[in-house]
Parts: C-alpha cells; structure tokens; sequence
C-alpha cells in the first residue's frame, strides 16, 4: 500500500487497515514535508510491529507532484487517496490509470464537474480494479442491519426523514509566515474550493445513510444558511435542507459546525409502521410493530462496568473503519473486485445539491444541478510546492 496525504485522517485510516490486514506501507507522498515526517513515524512502527521493513527515504515523495512519484512505483499494488478533497478526481483517476486499487476519502470531489467525472472512472474501469470511496458507515455491522431491516419492510412504507449532523468548529492552523495557497491548503476544511464545505466534509455521511436506506437520491432541495460564527475562510457554519426524494418522501436536514463542543448525529426515518434511528452514539434501532436493537447503548447511563468490560459498545462506528479496510484489501486478494464509485457520486452529489439550494436561496432540481456541471476552482500555484 502507499498513502497520497499524510493529515490525521489518512494515517489513522491506513493504521487500522495494517493493524486488521497483511498490508505493508511501502510509499508515502505528501505536499508538506513536516506532515509526511509526522504520519512516517507512525507507519513505520505499524510495519516494523508486522515485521516489514521501515519506508525508505526515497520512498517518501514530497511537493505537489509526489503523487504522480509514488504512483509509477510497480510494488505498490493500491493507494490511500486522503489528500484534500480538491484533488480527489484528479488523483483517483491518476491511480487508477496507474493500475492501482484505490481507497479515496470522501467526498469524491467538491463540485459536480468532479463528481461527473469520477462517475466516468467508474465505468471505464468496472471490473478491472477495486475502487472504493470512504463512506465507512456502510460497513458499520448495527447500521447494516437496521437498514436491512428497513429494505425488508419493518417500518412499512417509509413516509418522512429528518437528519441532523451537529459538530464543533475545527480550529484554524497556524499561518503566519506563509502564502495565501499554503494557508488554504492547510486550512482546507475552511474554504469550500478546497473541501466542498461543512456539508461535503462531514453532513455527506448521514446523506449517504439516508440514500442506502431509501435506495435512491433526492430529485430536489432547498434551503438556508449562513456563515454565522466563523471569521476564517468562506466555508458556512450552518445548513438547513428539505430534500424530496422519489414517492413523495421529504427529508429534513440540519448541519452545523460551530462552537467548542461536537453534538449529535442521527438519521430517523419515519414509516406506516414504526420509527428507525441511528445515531453515532445513542443507539441504532426501530421502534413500532417491529421493534429491533442493535445492542449499541443508547447513552452512557445505560452501561454499568460490567457490561463495559463484556464490550457493550457506546459508538455504532466502532467497527466501521476495520470493516471497510478489510473489505477493501478482502476484494484485492481475491480478484473480487469493489466499484462503490456511483453510490458516493450520488450521496457527494445530493450534498452539493443542499448546498447550492442553500447558497442561492431557490430550490434546485437535481437535474439542473447535474447538467449545470459547475467546477469550484481552488485557483492554486502548486509551483511553489516543490
């Protein structure tokens, strides 16, 4: 495996695929020299507890094309894509042009231009290479069954949703001393060219939960906003959303970003015949003619020490990355290759639909905002990164 950014995420993400897999890290490739060091010494601890050698120093590639260094390697059979989201449909079709498997973060770009074009790879190369995007609560076991459940019939027909996604404010890096593009890269999550914003980076992953359960994307959505609370960058601190989605079905949405402290997530599909719910923490269950619990406690009150050390689990994510990095490294070993391209393309597109509903303050049809394939233009001199 190789890893293309080396931020917090991609290396807590390639960790736990090496602790749960037979993988070994053998490139690296970041466009900052202080974050590839820091992410080095962490992985090479991961392959020297497997009994794999240390990444050699001409194995680590820095600057704005070390990606493309890292790609022409022939030992590296897949790569994590965990760079900012701006360069997601450039790098995965790098990759993959390149013969490699792929692991993508998400969301799969933040425009739909990107978007459109990640469906193309995923077409061309169905069936040829494993390519998966990191909407890693599809593999959570308690989300799976509910929403098995769900496709089965146990809340009847599901009639209205209401989702909310409730997080505090990333803290801004320090930028002194350095250039406009260095502080925005940096800085990612706080600039919508660079990461889609406050929805495409974390409201995506319940606007996926919700599609999988439904089967299907909305055709709609409107709604509001604002930056209230922030004073750094141009990324939004609020959204609220109705999406339509097909058979008369309205969703709510609600995501935040501000403030000192991380609230809740959940999705609450409601149906003819009961209420599903599933929250991060809180529990993942249906109330109603066909009542189910996944076992994930409901809140802290609920657990005694006891049933803390038999593994009651208060996070329904707590198998969800094992799980997905599993499945990953699983359908390259065996030939049995993954394409979850369209399904991510869909739920990044529903995203930029709220919100580009929200920004322009007219309700927007998903047609409109397909064929309109806008492209959010980051506008960086990567000339300097060398």
């Amino acid at each position: 495996m190789g890893i293309i950014g080396c931020g917090g995420r991609g290396t807590n993400v390639i960790s736990t695929m090496s602790m749960h897999n037979n993988i070994e890290i053998v490139a690296m490739a970041d466009i900052f020299r202080d974050r590839l060091e820091v992410s080095r010494k962490s992985l090479n601890q991961m392959n020297i507890d497997k009994g794999f050698s240390a990444i050699p120093d001409g194995f680590a590639y820095i600057g704005s094309e070390a990606y493309l260094k890292l790609l022409e390697r022939q030992d590296v059979d897949g790569v994590l894509i965990s760079s900012p989201a701006y360069t997601h449909a450039d790098f995965l079709e790098s990759a993959v042009m390149a013969g490699k498997h792929v692991y993508c973060e998400k969301p799969v770009a933040p425009d739909v231009a990107g978007c459109r074009k990640v469906e193309r790879i995923g077409r061309k190369y169905d069936g040829q290479l494993s390519m998966t995007i990191g909407f890693q609560i599809r593999r959570a076991r308690a989300y799976a069954e509910m929403v098995r459940r769900i496709h089965e019939g146990a809340i009847g027909e599901v009639v209205s949703g209401e989702l909310h996604y409730f997080s505090s404010m990333p803290g801004v890096k320090d930028i002194r001393g350095m250039s406009f593009d260095e502080a925005r890269i940096r800085n990612q999550y706080h600039f919508r060219e660079m990461s889609g914003g406050i929805l495409l980076d974390q409201g995506i992953h319940i606007i996926d939960v919700c599609n999988w359960a439904l089967g299907s994307h909305p055709v709609s959505a409107s709604g509001g906003g604002s930056r209230k609370g922030r004073s750094y960058g141009n990324s939004w601190s609020n959204y609220q959303a109705i999406f339509k989605y097909p058979n008369d079905i309205n969703v709510s949405f609600a995501s935040t970003q501000v403030g000192p402290r991380f609230g809740d997530v959940c999705v609450r599909l409601m149906g003819t015949g009961g209420v599903a719910r599933a929250h991060y923490s809180g529990g993942v269950f249906i109330d109603g003619t066909n009542t189910w619990d996944s076992g994930i406690a409901r809140g802290e009150a609920e657990v005694s020490p006891e049933q803390r050390s038999a593994g009651v689990f208060l996070s329904s994510l707590h198998d969800a990355d094992p799980n997905k990095g599993k499945s990953f490294i699983k359908s390259i070993e065996t030939g049995d290759y993954l394409n979850e391209l369209q399904p991510a393309v869909d739920s990044t597109l529903s995203a930029a639909l709220a919100r580009e509903a929200a920004t322009s303050g007219e309700e927007r049809t998903w047609a409109e905002n397909y064929h309109g394939n806008a492209r959010l233009n980051p506008g960086l001199d990567l000339s300097r990164f060398k």
